[in-house]
Formats: C-alpha cells, structure tokens, sequence
C-alpha cells in the first residue's frame, strides 16, 4: 500500500478512535481493498467492524439486502445499488459509519456506463445515507482501484 494510503487509513482511524465510531465496509470494485488498507494498521480491530466483499449481484442481494428489482431497474453500478449497500453493510454489522463502492474498474464498460465510474455511499446511524458518483475514466483497473480507496478514505475521514 503506498505511503499515502497508509498515512490516510491511519487518520481515518485516529479519528474514529477519538469519535468512539465503528467502521465496516461494503465493496464490489475493489474487493475487498478498502478494508484491506484499515486493517494494514495495527491495532484497527478496536474501531474496524468487517468488510462485505460483494463482488457478485447474488452476493449483494444475500449478504446486503440488495433488493433485485433494484438491480434489475438501474444496474449494479449505480448510486441506488451503493445506497442499498451502505445501508445494508450498516444493518448487518455493528459499525456506525458505513462506506460502500460499485464500480466498473476496467477494462471496459460501455458508452452508458464507463471505465472508470465509481458509486459511492456513506451510511452513519442516525442520518440520511449519502450518495455520489466519481468518472475516473480510463486510467487502467489498477488506477481506479487505487483512485476509489484514496476516495473511500477521505470521506470517511470527512464523515468523522
């Protein structure tokens, strides 16, 4: 993980130490990634909760609660599909700060839905789930990854 990255995560993490606020997880695109690089720090058991790695439609739906009409009418790369993950990643964890991803990291994608975008949801108990969508574009898979946890982080980072 790059310095960075490093130096990110471990901010994300102080300042959910100082806010008593526990932290999961909710990714497709970057399976598994994000809460790869909060757990890199020792010591982030006490605030980090889990992480879905929901690669799969089927495992959205039976791991999150995606609702399937849901991903039928708007696709798994949406923002109504990195809501519902939030929410459900939220639900069934004990964290109070949720951050989910869905994405199409390359290579890639189609003229309605290309390379590079990301959907991101933020869920935290007690308020209104957040949503929003980041064109990466075409950079390489391993870019847009990168570029969506470097994005995942600070709004954590934000929300605390």
């Amino acid at each position: 993980m790059s310095t960075d990255l490093t130096a990110l995560a471990t901010e994300v993490l102080a300042l959910a130490r100082a806010k008593s606020v526990i932290i999961a997880t909710a990714e497709s695109c970057t399976g598994g990634l994000i809460i790869g690089a909060l757990t890199e720090i020792a010591g982030s058991s006490d605030v980090v909760d889990r992480g879905f790695i929901t690669y799969s439609n089927e495992a959205k739906i039976e791991m999150l609660g995606i609702g399937p009409d849901t991903l039928d009418l708007h696709g798994a790369v949406s923002e109504q599909i990195a809501q519902q993950m939030a929410d459900g990643a939220l639900e069934r964890s004990r964290a109070g700060l949720t951050v989910s991803v869905t994405g199409i990291a390359g290579p890639g994608g189609s003229a309605f839905k290309p390379e590079g975008r990301v959907c991101f949801g933020l869920a935290q108990t007690g308020q209104v789930t957040r949503v929003k969508t980041v064109e990466f574009g075409a950079q390489g898979r391993s870019n847009v990854r990168i570029a969506t946890i470097r994005t995942a982080l600070e709004w954590l980072r934000e929300a605390l």
